[in-house]
């Protein structure tokens, strides 16, 4: 249990913040969900009630052109997501600049 959550920002993760309780942070590979468990209740003291995990792939991408004009492919890191649902009434403060911003 020694690694760092990240919270995603984007729209979908700040919606699911907002409107379902659920908040998505990006986890290591070698993550499971009783770590991120108990890392997200002693981190921002809220009670966990579910946890769902996503590996996701890397996408192909081109990455750099030789003299000759031809590309060579590439491919980004593999991650994972994980999807943490806290109990009703409970939040957790990830997007509090973002709402402070349009109050």
């Amino acid at each position: 249990m020694s690694f760092v959550l990240y919270p995603r920002a984007t729209e979908k993760a700040y919606a699911h913040a907002t409107n379902l309780n659920t908040y998505v942070f990006n986890v290591p590979l070698t993550a499971n969900k009783i770590e991120v468990k108990k890392l997200v209740e002693s981190q921002y003291d809220v009670k966990v009630e579910t946890v769902n995990m996503v590996r996701m792939a890397g996408k192909a991408v081109n990455r750099a052109v030789n003299n000759r004009g031809t590309r060579t492919r590439g491919k980004r890191n593999d991650f994972k997501k994980a999807y943490v649902v806290v109990a009703k009434g409970q939040t957790i403060p990830v997007f509090a600049a973002v709402e402070e911003e349009t109050k």
